[in-house]
């Protein structure tokens, strides 16, 4: 239910766009519903996590120049700053400061050589980084309707499929987790 609380503004305004056909009246729904989150997050647990907050924060300035500037593109490159962002942090993390973050995540559920960690965190990140270039080709050359669907279908698709690709990757790699039995 969380995941879903976190796409909401994200969902609205795929909705508000699907209903009006309007960018700018979709971008408002995704701004109201970004600050309305925050808020209702902060109120219920006077504390906003870092993702929520980044997500909303960039959909609240790009919204804003979409608007003021009245030019979508601004709100078009929000998904590409978040999968550049998302592979900085991962790439960065690891080179920076040598921290694994995918493994951090996952390694009370996984075991795995580090190797393997390693290559999933780099496969992440690439994946991120052509994620991001790819919206800005499909933003730049593509209708404003074409993009709309390929964000909403397209990219979801791929995220999608490239999880399970990875997870019959690591079917080979996991071994089990200390004090973990079979049954």
């Amino acid at each position: 239910m969380k995941f879903l609380f976190d796409l909401l503004a994200v969902l609205l305004f795929f909705g508000a766009y699907l209903i009006t056909k309007d960018i700018y009246i979709a971008t408002e729904v995704a701004m109201v519903t970004a600050a309305l989150q925050v808020g209702f997050v902060y109120l219920r647990h006077r504390k906003v996590e870092t993702m929520l907050l980044i997500s909303s924060g960039m959909i609240l300035v790009l919204g804003a120049l979409t608007l003021y500037l009245h030019n979508p593109l601004f709100i078009k490159f929000k998904p590409t700053a978040v999968y550049w962002l998302f592979a900085i942090v991962l790439g960065g993390s690891w080179l920076l400061r040598g921290k694994n973050l995918i493994k951090l995540m996952l390694e009370k559920q996984l075991a795995m050589p580090d190797l393997i960690w390693t290559r999933l965190n780099w496969a992440w990140a690439t994946f991120f980084l052509l994620l991001g270039v790819l919206n800005l080709f499909v933003a730049l050359r593509f209708t404003e309707a074409q993009w709309v669907n390929f964000k909403a279908y397209g990219t979801t698709g791929l995220i999608f499929a490239f999880a399970i690709a990875q997870s019959i990757y690591l079917a080979r790699h996991v071994q089990e987790l200390p004090g973990q039995t079979k049954e």
